[in-house]
């Protein structure tokens, strides 16, 4: 893993700014991105990672984007939980802020 660039960083909080204040933090290696003190997003490696469930997941999977995942000694590990956000979604702002209040609502889901 090589980490997030400080211009991708900028980009997306630059991107998700309407959705409201988003605080971020370390996390394994990246950067979680939480409203509410709800983590709905990760950056890792210059990626964007939403938070899905299974009402969610297929509309991501449809676009050709994969879970989260890494590698351990005994094989590949899948983060379903987490899907990387399709790139072209950075150039459909409406479209990326409502995938990622879609997240935020699913995270909320999840978290009760």
């Amino acid at each position: 893993m090589t980490g997030n660039t400080k211009a991708y960083v900028e980009q997306v909080l630059e991107l998700l700014e309407p959705v409201g204040r988003i605080t971020s933090g370390k996390f394994f290696g990246g950067m979680s991105l939480k409203r509410e003190s709800i983590q709905f997003a990760m950056l890792m490696d210059n990626s964007l990672f939403f938070v899905v469930d299974a009402s969610t997941r297929d509309k991501y999977i449809e676009m050709g984007a994969e879970c989260f995942w890494y590698n351990k000694k005994n094989g590949k590990v899948n983060v379903k939980k987490y899907h990387e956000v399709p790139g072209e979604l950075f150039d459909e702002p409406d479209t990326l802020l409502a995938w990622a209040k879609e997240s935020i609502a699913t995270a909320k889901k999840l978290k009760k």
